[in-house]
């Protein structure tokens, strides 16, 4: 009887272990996103690149941005001085002998103009009658102009309103009725004028040498559907599917096409895919070793995983100092000793929780197993600088997907998902050719969609 208690309580502190384990994770110590973070609860500011020498804020000269004076305003108002302020004179008549310039920067009262175009029908002396032709783009006898449109996405698309606040914005600013189907059937037209835009991002990102690729999690019409993400420092293809595996990976129209450097976290489905390399997010990898340190023993001197962090960071700094210097090379023996301190600490760590006794345990035995199995797929970086050593830039990318979701909730539909991915994939990639949002979503009103030039 009391072997069966003791083994009970060991299974139930290992349980307690474990649930102790799961309400300590944070985005800083696990792949949980910033975004499910507590407001409540929001972990320290933890960083690993340690502290640096320099204050906080602007450094020494930096140009900083500020609101200047103009040379050449819209308006100018002078303002006359009143009676001398020493004797009482009247200065109508003193002699100017200076001027303080102050300026306001505001808008003028902002109304939509409404545009007739009257088509005239003339009829000819052989019986014809013939009408003028309209503008492009104007195909009813009352439709929104590419401008106002525009806005209308700006909002919804590109600063995550709903469909109800956006209408409600428009109303309010420019005095014209929106409903929320006009901003849905807005949205869907746009949406259908990228098709081109995509083929030519699914065919550049899979010509490119590296792509970043990231998955998360969306509520659609009230079930959990999967947001995926395939990235470099010029495309964007952002795309959304029922399933968060290869299924809603190959619908994307990316991976299976593609023979270079595939960057990723440890999710399996990413290794099924043979023709690629692989880079293992090392932002990851230290976020999972940040949780092994956590709870770690408050009297232990030592932790295999935070040497294993060190080396990981250590090399990354290797390569970047190297880059910033304009070298082309790293001192081998340099970063032959991190690979060695980051290879015997996930060898200790295997050795540690070999027993698996319980689910941190085997947890974290799969963790230093895949450090030491995959340690190439980890350390890609230090031997070709093309390809980044952590997945931040899709993360990055795939985050503005959460943020609407935290701002407007869920999509009602799989269509309303897609398109809103859609418009998000030609709104990032424009950013990083370096147009303003709301010209690019005007061209696109207009019936003519950016598309970026091969380079």
């Amino acid at each position: 009887m009391a072997v069966g208690q003791a083994e009970q309580i060991e299974q139930l502190k290992a349980e307690v272990a474990d649930l102790r384990r799961q309400l300590d994770q944070n985005s800083q110590n696990s792949s949980k996103p910033p975004s499910s973070d507590s407001p409540f609860a929001k972990p320290a500011p933890k960083s690993l690149r340690g502290k640096s020498a320099r204050k906080p804020g602007g450094q020494p000269g930096h140009p900083g941005s500020t609101l200047a004076l103009v040379d050449n305003p819209n308006k100018r108002q002078r303002h006359e001085p009143g009676p001398c302020t020493g004797c009482g004179a009247n200065l109508a008549e003193a002699p100017e002998v200076g001027m303080e310039r102050r300026q306001v920067f505001d808008l003028p009262p902002v109304t939509v103009q409404v545009t007739e175009h009257q088509l005239i029908a003339r009829r000819c002396s052989c019986g014809a009658t013939t009408r003028g032709t309209a503008p492009e783009g104007v195909t009813a006898p009352v439709s929104y102009g590419p401008r106002i449109t525009a806005i209308i996405l700006y909002l919804y698309v590109g600063q995550f309103l709903s469909k109800n606040r956006t209408a409600a914005a428009v109303g309010e600013l420019f005095g014209t009725p929106v409903s929320e189907g006009t901003v849905a059937t807005m949205t869907k037209r746009a949406a259908d004028g990228l098709d081109d835009f995509l083929s030519v991002v699914t065919d550049r990102l899979t010509e490119a040498e590296v792509v970043g690729f990231d998955e998360t999690g969306l509520r659609v019409a009230g079930k959990l559907h999967w947001v995926h993400c395939a990235r470099t420092g010029k495309y964007t293809l952002i795309t959304c599917h029922t399933k968060r595996g290869t299924a809603g990976i190959d619908a994307a129209g990316v991976l299976g096409r593609f023979r270079g450097v595939a960057v990723h976290d440890a999710w399996a489905p990413y290794d099924t895919y043979p023709d690629v390399e692989h880079q293992l997010c090392c932002a990851h990898a230290l976020r999972e070793l940040a949780g092994v340190a956590d709870i770690a023993p408050l009297d232990a001197d030592w932790c295999w995983a935070t040497q294993a962090t060190d080396a990981l960071v250590a090399m990354q700094h290797l390569v970047a100092d190297a880059i910033a210097a304009g070298s082309d090379t790293i001192d081998a023996d340099t970063l032959d000793k991190q690979v060695a301190l980051d290879r015997s600490a996930a060898q200790i760590g295997i050795t540690q929780t070999a027993a698996r006794t319980n689910k941190v345990m085997r947890k974290h035995n799969a963790l230093a197993r895949r450090l030491l199995q995959r340690q190439n797929d980890y350390l890609r970086f230090t031997t070709d600088w093309r390809i980044p050593a952590d997945n931040n830039g899709s993360e990055r990318d795939i985050r503005m997907i959460k943020l609407r979701q935290k701002v407007s909730g869920c999509l009602r539909t799989l269509t309303g998902a897609t398109q809103f991915c859609t418009i998000r994939s030609y709104l990032s990639t424009a950013a990083k050719h370096s147009r303003t949002l709301f010209d690019s979503l005007v061209t696109l009103t207009e019936g003519h969609p950016w598309l970026p030039a091969h380079q």
